[in-house]
């Protein structure tokens, strides 16, 4: 029978994937920082195979969610104050909003990957619509929900603009 990981590991790596693997600790922009990181890993699988990606967006969410649930524990673990924070340095969220948004595009170029970038972090700041209204929903999946939503409107910007403009995977 396998060992079990002490509930003091579990925090830490539930940490660290919250964290965005720690791109959440960057000194400025930790949510820019942690869009990069799913700037870069979404190249990597458009590269490999394209429908990576689908299996990508559903760990991170998934595996965000856990992870978030496991590090907003109550004060004694010594992670976040409560269930309703969303601290800044958690960006498991923007990297999984950054691969939806690259779901739309098929092939890398420096405009789709650009494009990608720029909409989803504009979402994600503004906030407009139901965007924002997910933010304010509390614990791990108001935390999730919100970056998915900015995600979804950023790959729905741009299929139209494939539609309307031509392949930014060109």
């Amino acid at each position: 029978m396998p060992a079990q990981a002490s509930p003091a590991f579990r925090t830490r790596f539930a940490t660290f994937v919250a964290a965005g693997f720690g791109s959440g600790y960057a000194a400025r922009a930790p949510g820019t920082a942690g869009s990069a990181v799913g700037l870069a890993f979404g190249a990597l699988l458009i590269e490999i195979y394209p429908p990576l990606l689908l299996a990508a967006i559903g760990i991170c969410t998934y595996g965000g969610l856990w992870a978030i649930e496991n590090t907003l524990a109550p004060p004694a673990s010594g992670a976040a104050k409560s269930p309703h924070d969303d601290p800044g340095w958690i960006v498991i969220d923007e990297i999984a909003g950054q691969l939806l948004a690259m779901l739309a595009l098929h092939r890398l170029s420096i405009l789709g990957v650009a494009a990608a970038f720029v909409l989803f972090r504009l979402f994600d700041i503004t906030k407009p619509g139901p965007i924002g209204w997910a933010d304010r929903q509390k614990g791990a999946t108001g935390i999730m929900a919100d970056d998915l939503l900015a995600g979804l409107a950023a790959f729905l910007i741009l299929l139209l603009g494939q539609a309307f403009l031509g392949q930014y995977s060109r």
